[in-house]
């Protein structure tokens, strides 16, 4: 089994249960631990893949719970590391009637993974790479600590994982700069999952046809496209297909394309490390379509770490 490291943002969603109902209208929220990347290390964890996760939490209660969650999903926390000076980042989120979220990010400790943070980690035991982009494309050290790690993961020729989760509310004012870093990650990776409005932004496109025609001039790698509903549209050497979702009626849809990432990641892991390069696109379809069913699974549970209690292999039976 190929070890998988995880690099980006641990944080704590405070999700407003008015559902249907905006931030500046809601008046409950739940404590659900979240972050793109530790979500896809927790999914693979619970799935039974080998996933440590590299970030960083606040010497705090919400730190402290952050930890003891993925240790009880089964995750190595010993790249978890603490900071006594920020707070433990929080992001706020309604959900609407039709399961989609909003967004409004209070950043504190996922800013200052440094590189010196990212130094003690033996980055060489690790195969498969993910990384996580919602905030790591934000100023601070771990802007930095992020990019060392993704060229360390070239130089050892890793498989190297990449979704850019892009958010309004944090990149509104600096959209150029989170694509020119997306578009550069885009072009250095072997798989990369992005959704239908993240491919149309990233390539100024109006339509996921032409989306997808331009990520593929500009990459090399595999990639998908999650349409919801729609399935998930994958590209494998200049081959497209469409693979079917998994109907489901969403409580909540937070964690959905993590879920499916850290599927996706925990098939790639049972592959022999040779066999990563050149995978057919049958085996990528079969991936993508078990992938599929662990983001539906999510879909039906209020909070990803929730959800993935319910995630293991019978899923993929």
């Amino acid at each position: 089994m190929n070890k998988i490291l995880c690099i980006g943002e641990a944080l704590i969603d405070m999700i407003c249960t008015d559902k249907g109902k905006s931030l500046a209208d809601g008046a409950n929220f739940l404590k659900k631990p979240g972050g793109a990347p530790t979500n896809v290390a927790a999914a693979v964890a619970a799935l039974g893949g080998n996933a440590d996760l590299a970030a960083k939490v606040g010497s705090d209660p919400f730190g402290s719970h952050l930890i003891n969650v993925m240790q009880q999903m089964g995750v190595d926390t010993r790249y978890m590391f603490r900071d006594a000076d920020h707070f433990t980042t929080i992001a706020f989120v309604s959900l609407m009637d039709n399961g989609e979220r909003d967004f409004v990010f209070s950043r504190g400790a996922d800013s200052q993974l440094s590189v010196q943070d990212m130094a003690t980690v033996p980055l060489q035991e690790y195969n498969i790479f993910h990384f996580g982009s919602a905030t790591s494309f934000l100023p601070g050290p771990f802007y930095e600590a992020y990019r060392s790690c993704r060229d360390k993961a070239l130089q050892q020729s890793s498989f190297i994982s990449f979704d850019p989760n892009y958010r309004h509310d944090l990149f509104k004012n600096n959209q150029s700069f989170f694509i020119s870093n997306s578009l550069d990650f885009i072009a250095n990776c072997n798989y990369f999952k992005v959704s239908d409005e993240e491919a149309m932004l990233l390539t100024a496109t109006s339509s996921i046809s032409d989306a997808a025609a331009a990520l593929m001039q500009q990459s090399a790698a595999t990639f998908t496209i999650t349409l919801g509903k729609d399935g998930t549209l994958l590209c494998h050497q200049q081959q497209m297909e469409v693979i079917p979702s998994i109907p489901v009626t969403p409580v909540d849809t937070t964690g959905a394309g993590d879920a499916f990432v850290g599927a996706l990641l925990y098939l790639l892991s049972q592959k022999e490390k040779n066999a990563l390069p050149v995978l057919s696109f049958a085996e990528w379809k079969g991936m993508v379509h078990n992938a599929n069913k662990a983001g539906a699974r999510t879909c039906e549970y209020l909070g990803a770490m929730e959800a993935f209690k319910h995630l293991n292999n019978s899923i993929f039976e």
